[in-house]
């Protein structure tokens, strides 16, 4: 397989990202997954862009989650969800309160 940079979105809203084969390998023992996807950092936008849809757990159900739990490391960066159909973005740090943690 080849390595893709993947994320997923966890029950207790943690987002966890990185360059990995399939999207379970960002999970942890214990985690209830709620749908991941694919990402991009735009650094001339200061922003990260997360879109479509993890094969084995669907699009990120943000309906969900009240807060997002993001890695301190990406503190101020605007975190939007694009869409793979006529949909406006899910701009994510607009919708939800972001926790930046310790990952």
């Amino acid at each position: 397989m080849m390595q893709s940079p993947k994320f997923v979105i966890t029950m207790e809203g943690f987002l966890r990202m990185g360059m990995v084969d399939q999207h379970r390998d960002l999970l942890l023992p214990g985690d209830d997954c709620i749908g991941g996807g694919y990402y991009a950092f735009d650094y001339v936008a200061n922003r990260i862009i997360l879109d479509r849809r993890s094969y084995d757990f669907g699009r990120p159900k943000w309906h969900l989650l009240d807060s997002l739990k993001v890695s301190a490391t990406f503190r101020g960066m605007q975190i939007i969800y694009k869409f793979d159909d006529y949909r406006d973005d899910f701009l994510v740090s607009e919708e939800l309160q972001i926790e930046y943690v310790s990952l």
